[in-house]
């Protein structure tokens, strides 16, 4: 897990998420989430991992310049049709 702010200074926190699915490989995708918990988290399916573990060390080495870019590809596909991933305790 990473928090970056995003253009606007809003902080988010880069995670991931592991899908409900008997795939064995890139069980884990990429999730956006506002870090103050106001409003709802944004999926980046294209974005895969196959372990947690994997996931984390890659985000941590990834950029605040490339988790911004990320987010706003992210972003511009929810305008208008904005479906937020359920959360996962």
């Amino acid at each position: 897990m990473k928090t970056f702010a995003d253009q606007a200074g809003r902080l988010w926190t880069a995670t991931a998420r592991e899908e409900s699915t008997p795939r064995h490989h890139g069980r884990w995708h990429l999730i956006f989430q506002p870090a103050d918990g106001a409003g709802p988290a944004m999926s980046m399916p294209e974005v895969r991992w196959q372990s947690r573990r994997s996931a984390e060390r890659t985000l941590q080495t990834m950029s605040e310049t490339e988790l911004r870019r990320r987010l706003a590809v992210v972003r511009r596909r929810a305008q208008g049709s904005a479906v937020p991933v359920a959360n996962s305790a």
